[in-house]
């Protein structure tokens, strides 16, 4: 069963990151994430109330499991490189966190997207299916990292944005052309890794051939296929950081 990785921000943490400052957006070229292995206090502590928590949201949504995922601490941006340190928990701790307030700050959900953008400068967003934690929201394809995306000891950016834009999308390396670094938005505790993706293809006949692979697959994470050529197509349903790396990029 596919694990759900979307990372799933809750409306209310959309609402306090829209109520802090404005988001930075920091242009970096090197992301690094050595695993390093640590005992989260907040998932030990609580696990009791976790485990319960976890229960009634599959209640709702039976397709979501307890897989491992990789969360970040201690990070540090500085001369063109992002370097935390990242370790391994449970999507139901990871879930508990986010709804319940983010009640540990020394950690966070950094994970990474891709901006997908045609040849006519719309960039595609996905609409998150029914059956994940994030219904409805509006996103680009992206996921909590996991421990499949671990390259010699340590969390790699890049392979697992290349890999979520495979299984969302359908597009491979050979479908677009990779701009160089990423934009890093802090936006509380959530970090968004953004890089671009250029596509030789007309913003409608990108949204057409991914939502016929979405066609293909048994069970989608995406429902559907939104394209922003400007910012009069943002809408609610988008992230805090979303919109800000959209309206630099129109900008």
């Amino acid at each position: 069963m596919p694990l759900d990785r979307g990372l799933a921000p809750s409306s209310s943490a959309d609402r306090q990151v829209a109520e802090a400052a404005p988001l930075a957006i920091h242009r970096v070229e090197r992301v690094e994430l050595p695993f390093r292995a640590f005992t989260w206090p907040f998932a030990e502590q609580r696990r009791d109330e976790i485990a319960a928590h976890f229960a009634e949201q599959q209640k709702a949504k039976p397709k979501m499991w307890n897989g491992r995922v990789l969360f970040g601490r201690d990070p540090v941006i500085a001369e063109g490189c992002f370097r935390a340190a990242c370790f391994e928990t449970g999507f139901a701790d990871f879930l508990a966190w986010r709804d319940w307030g983010f009640p540990d700050l020394s950690v966070f959900n950094g994970f990474g997207m891709g901006a997908l953008r045609s040849r006519d400068g719309a960039f595609v967003l996905g609409e998150m299916a029914a059956h994940t934690a994030n219904a409805g929201r509006l996103y680009f394809p992206a996921g909590t990292p996991d421990l499949n995306d671990l390259r010699d000891g340590a969390l790699d950016m890049a392979g697992s944005i290349r890999r979520e834009l495979l299984e969302e999308t359908g597009f491979g390396a050979d479908d677009y052309q990779a701009a160089p670094g990423f934009d890093c938005i802090p936006a509380g505790p959530l970090i968004a890794f953004i890089q671009r993706f250029d596509v030789d293809l007309p913003g409608e006949a990108l949204r057409a051939r991914i939502l016929d692979n979405l066609a293909r697959q048994r069970q989608p994470e995406l429902s559907d296929i939104r394209l922003v050529r400007s910012p009069a197509d943002f809408t609610a349903a988008m992230p805090p950081f979303v919109t800000a790396y959209l309206a630099a990029q129109f900008a």
